[in-house]
């Protein structure tokens, strides 16, 4: 299969039809195989019902539906372990993701070697209370990861289908794929500008919290891809800095001390020197991140899978309808 289109949706009942036509019309101007795979994230609205009569009558759209909201990483990790096409495509369902840019992100994959493009909305349709902190959240972005985009957040993606099948998705990493693909070996990534289209139906799910977490997410990343297999190596280093700063001084006052009663010097109480205190707390903050390190190794060499999910049915071709435990 040439491409695999993985769509989260929440709440796009009305935007559906008109995606999903639009998708076919290009994949049959340019004679691809091709697989939708609609994902739920657990709609209010009739947007499954929508993907059921879609898929009925479309052997090549495809659904998962989640039992509740989990958001759009769970959405496409769910939608990447079921993709099977060479190249695997991300979009949103909003209608403000252009599918003609298809056949341009795949050539970039197929022909050009590109692990990973990215779509760069050069042209955006935003208020600037959203373009504003996105490009600062870009621009920070591309200095801590070392990887040169404009556009980190565009839900317009391309992938080989190897890089989807070796990252893992999960809490709101989805702003940083090009990251995660990048820890996984993937270092071919590149960009193409792509059309950003004005939202036609209903409004956006996302806030201005999403800068906040979006940092708090990089920095959760950066520390996962370098230390996220050999934790001790961060939290015991910085542990033992401290615990031996912290006893060097200790040993020096008490050193000092005994010399002052050695040569009958006027005496001091240990405790009335707050360096003493501050010497206390250098041992104990080591060794707390000592014992972390430790104990962080202990749930890294016993954890299992972090990303379960509730899938309530996967609907496979033609409407057809499996539960997710008979796959």
């Amino acid at each position: 299969m040439d491409i695999s289109v993985v769509v989260p949706l929440f709440n796009e009942e009305e935007s559906l039809p008109e995606l999903t036509a639009w998708i076919d019309r290009v994949m049959q101007a340019h004679n691809f195989s091709y697989e939708v795979w609609m994902v739920d994230d657990g709609s209010t609205d009739n947007s499954w019902n929508v993907v059921q009569e879609l898929a009925a009558a479309n052997p090549n759209l495809k659904g998962i539906k989640f039992q509740r909201n989990y958001g759009k990483s769970p959405a496409l990790y769910e939608g990447f372990k079921y993709a099977t096409g060479e190249v695997v495509i991300t979009m949103d369902a909003d209608l403000q993701d252009s599918p003609d840019e298809i056949p341009e992100l795949r050539r970039m994959i197929v022909e050009d070697g590109f692990d990973v493009v990215s779509g760069w909305k050069q042209k955006r349709h935003d208020p600037i209370g959203k373009t504003l902190p996105s490009k600062f959240f870009n621009a920070v972005t591309r200095k801590v990861s070392g990887i040169h985009l404009h556009d980190f957040n565009c839900g317009l993606k391309s992938y080989r289908l190897n890089v989807v099948k070796s990252i893992e998705v999960y809490g709101d990493m989805h702003r940083h794929m090009p990251l995660l693909a990048k820890w996984a070996g993937f270092k071919n990534i590149g960009e193409k500008v792509v059309e950003h289209r004005a939202r036609k139906y209903g409004y956006s799910k996302f806030g201005l919290s999403r800068l906040v977490t979006g940092f708090l997410d990089l920095m959760s990343l950066m520390f996962v891809g370098k230390f996220g297999k050999r934790p001790m190596h961060l939290f015991g280093t910085l542990g033992t800095l401290m615990f031996v700063i912290g006893l060097s001084s200790v040993l020096y006052i008490g050193g000092k001390k005994l010399y002052y009663l050695a040569n009958n010097f006027p005496k001091e109480l240990v405790t009335q020197n707050p360096w003493f205190y501050i010497a206390l707390t250098c041992m104990v903050l080591g060794t707390t991140l000592f014992v972390t390190g430790f104990l962080a190794e202990l749930v890294v060499r016993s954890s299992s899978d972090r990303n379960h999910y509730l899938v309530e049915t996967v609907l496979t071709a033609a409407g057809k309808e499996k539960k997710a435990v008979e796959f």
